[in-house]
């Protein structure tokens, strides 16, 4: 029977102040996937979560419950029973040479490139037998047309070389939309996505209008980000949120890394430093 590995998807900010085009997955082998929803569900349950929990719902009231379901997520993610994958684009860097179709489709090129490279699948399969890849995409916010285009697309990701050599197979009625209020590991998802896109657009310091100081809120959702940033930083040391993680001289990094970011850059572009933060 051949093995299967499942990514849940999820998307942020598409027009970020100095960040957009945030895309963020979670990776979990088929094996260890019963185990990971019960330990999920658990931890919810006990920390008395009726409902969803995603990064907007954070407060200074639920601070600590949210801090304590982050520290089962990356207790998951250190011994290797999920992987996590973050991309975003920077402001600053300005694409070139595209055509009206580009535009008009961005969202979903974006999101065939992050299924095709930021969890580095053509080296995950090192068995000589195949990999299903089952994906879950958060409730994909566009036409059924242009949903049902884009699933085509990423199906036919089984013709590209690389996975064929490696034999990782994506089957067409593995690839679906779901509700995030079903699934917790999705939601876990949110909260690591938003507190990136979060920290890097400078939302911290954002004060509301009519306001002297920073809302309650926000000064929570700061304070679960950096406990967010420190358990990243068990894994990675000095881990820089803002850039590509590195793969240290080993491609097959980007399969192995439990947690990396990817900042996505146009293969054509030009820089605009006035979208930088230090302007």
């Amino acid at each position: 029977m051949a093995r299967e590995i499942i990514i849940y998807c999820d998307e942020s900010d598409s027009n970020g102040k100095f960040y957009s085009n945030f895309y963020g997955g979670v990776l979990i082998q088929s094996q260890h996937l019963a185990y990971v929803q019960e330990l999920i569900k658990k931890k919810k349950e006990e920390l008395n979560f009726k409902g969803e929990v995603k990064w907007q719902k954070v407060s200074s009231n639920y601070l600590s419950k949210y801090i304590e379901l982050m520290d089962t997520y990356f207790e998951l993610t250190k011994q290797g029973k999920l992987k996590t994958r973050i991309m975003f684009t920077q402001n600053c860097h300005i694409p070139q040479g595209l055509e009206q179709y580009h535009y008009e489709h961005k969202y979903f090129l974006l999101y065939y490139q992050f299924i095709k490279h930021s969890f580095g699948l053509r080296y995950a399969n090192t068995y000589d037998e195949p990999m299903h890849i089952r994906i879950y995409f958060d409730k994909l916010p566009d036409t059924k047309e242009k949903c049902q285009l884009y699933k085509d697309h990423i199906h036919g990701l089984n013709r590209y070389r690389e996975f064929q050599k490696s034999k990782i197979i994506i089957p067409r009625d593995q690839i679906a939309e779901v509700i995030s209020h079903n699934h917790d590991i999705l939601q876990c998802l949110d909260i690591v996505l938003g507190s990136m896109q979060f920290r890097l657009n400078d939302k911290h310091k954002e004060i509301l209008a009519g306001k002297i100081q920073r809302g309650k809120r926000t000064i929570a959702k700061e304070k679960l980000y950096k406990h967010i940033n420190r358990r990243i930083r068990e894994i990675y040391p000095n881990f820089n949120i803002g850039i590509t993680t590195g793969v240290q001289g080993d491609k097959s990094n980007r399969w192995k890394h439990p947690y990396r970011h990817w900042l996505f850059m146009p293969a054509e572009k030009k820089v605009d430093f006035g979208k930088t933060k230090g302007k």
